[in-house]
């Protein structure tokens, strides 16, 4: 989990202890103080453009988790150095998108 510059590692027994807990955390982040809009380097970005929070899930064959926006927004992806997003499907979050991609044991440990 990262929030700005910190940093913690947990360690979850199984893959639904670990989608619990990044669940969990990540609603944590959601639910917190929300960004307004910054300039940097004569651009602005939005709230909903900034990542507020990181909840990634690393094991075996799974690279993938959940960015929190600005805004207060989620959003759940895949990948280790490019993030694709998770598109969710009619009637999921971000959480059960995230969910859905990791029991159908989609492997994302491998880039080119």
């Amino acid at each position: 989990m990262r929030t700005g510059p910190r940093v913690e590692k947990h360690r979850a027994a199984t893959p639904d202890e670990a989608l619990d807990l990044a669940e969990r955390e990540a609603r944590v982040l959601a639910n917190g103080p929300r960004r307004g809009t910054v300039s940097a380097i004569a651009r602005e970005y939005s709230a909903q453009q900034q990542v507020a929070g990181r909840v990634e899930l690393a094991g075996p064959g799974v690279r993938a988790g959940i960015d929190v926006r600005g805004d207060g927004s989620a959003e759940a992806w895949t990948g280790r150095i490019r993030r694709t997003p998770i598109e969710p499907r009619d009637g999921e979050d971000a959480y059960a998108a995230l969910r859905r991609f990791v029991a159908e044991g989609q492997s994302t440990s491998v880039e080119p």
